[in-house]
């Protein structure tokens, strides 16, 4: 989907004359907007929040505060979301979990991913990694799978939440590589990779930002990396393609959404203030350091988020039917 100068602009904070006046008539935002992140303090997702928080709040002249709600994968999160009255002052810090994953794997969702939400704007993607500690006997990802393949079930895998981008990818890793491992979810990569280094799991499924500290100080050995080529910041350590896995790819990314029905111009007005905060230098610098990719210009506006939802979606529903998962 391509945009016009005019309409990035306008998704930038140079609002038309009519949602001008339509904000300035309904003076949002007058209170603090509260950004509710549905997975614990000190996960990707969190972190992305706090980031793109103070920046908007900078923006638009109001706190940003971030309410941390985990549970279900994200379900409990995202349905305050989903229930708030629509005018723009509860957001969700959205990730693949709430708003793409979790229905292909919850029977019984408490909310619409498609009609219960107004999406805002993408903000970026990051990558996954197969990790062990640093001592663990396995030197790459092709061990690993030969030894699950010797002894099914026996090896115990951590994501960061049933239904995150973390689990998803053990399902495709497992269903790809014909080997079973017992998937134990937290609330968060910030609880599952502490325990891989206290010894009380032998393997994680894990952000790439959460990993890469420990792995730098030696605790961690990387096996892979979910990207299409090596990380720059870690360009030793193999792709799960280079690892005999083709074409096996994921990640997670993070996106502001509201409750459907909030005014276009509100929309419009937040769109604005996240991609300006994605053109800060200092939130620019820090996503690096992270190994996170940005969203691109017609992704950080409601119709572009709207558009990559929809094909995320889509995606997600036929790797399900290949890897023959269903809600439970």
């Amino acid at each position: 989907m391509r945009f016009h100068r005019r309409a990035l602009l306008a998704v930038a904070g140079v609002l038309s004359p009519v949602m001008r006046g339509a904000l300035a008539q309904s003076g949002f935002p007058d209170r603090p907007v509260r950004i509710v992140v549905p997975f614990a303090a000190g996960t990707s997702s969190d972190v992305q929040a706090r980031l793109v928080a103070q920046r908007m709040g900078e923006r638009l002249g109001q706190n940003f505060i971030v309410e941390n709600r985990a549970g279900a994968g994200g379900t409990l999160g995202a349905e305050v979301v989903a229930k708030a009255r629509p005018d723009g002052y509860t957001l969700l810090l959205g990730s693949n979990g709430p708003l793409v994953n979790n229905p292909v794997l919850q029977a019984r969702m408490p909310y619409d991913v498609a009609a219960d939400f107004a999406p805002i704007a993408l903000l970026s993607r990051s990558p996954l990694t197969l990790s062990v500690r640093a001592d663990s006997p396995f030197r790459s990802a092709a061990e690993l799978i030969a030894a699950a393949k010797a002894r099914p079930g026996e090896f115990s895998i951590g994501s960061s939440g049933q239904g995150s981008a973390t689990h998803f990818l053990i399902e495709q890793l497992m269903a790809q590589a014909g080997i079973r491992l017992t998937h134990v979810p937290y609330r968060g990569s910030s609880l599952s990779v502490p325990d891989l280094v206290a010894g009380n799991i032998p393997v994680v499924m894990a952000e790439f930002s959460t990993v890469l500290p420990l792995w730098r100080d030696g605790r961690i050995r990387i096996l892979a990396v979910s990207t299409a080529s090596r990380s720059a910041l870690a360009p030793e350590v193999p792709t799960l393609i280079e690892s005999g896995l083709p074409g096996l790819t994921g990640g997670s990314w993070a996106a502001l959404v509201t409750a459907a029905g909030t005014p276009a111009p509100v929309l419009a007005a937040l769109a604005g203030a996240a991609a300006a905060a994605l053109d800060d230098p200092g939130y620019r610098e820090r996503q690096a350091e992270v190994g996170a990719q940005l969203a691109g210009e017609a992704e950080r506006s409601p119709a572009g988020l709207a558009a990559f939802l929809a094909e995320e979606r889509a995606r997600i529903r036929r790797t399900a039917e290949m890897a023959g998962i269903r809600p439970e």
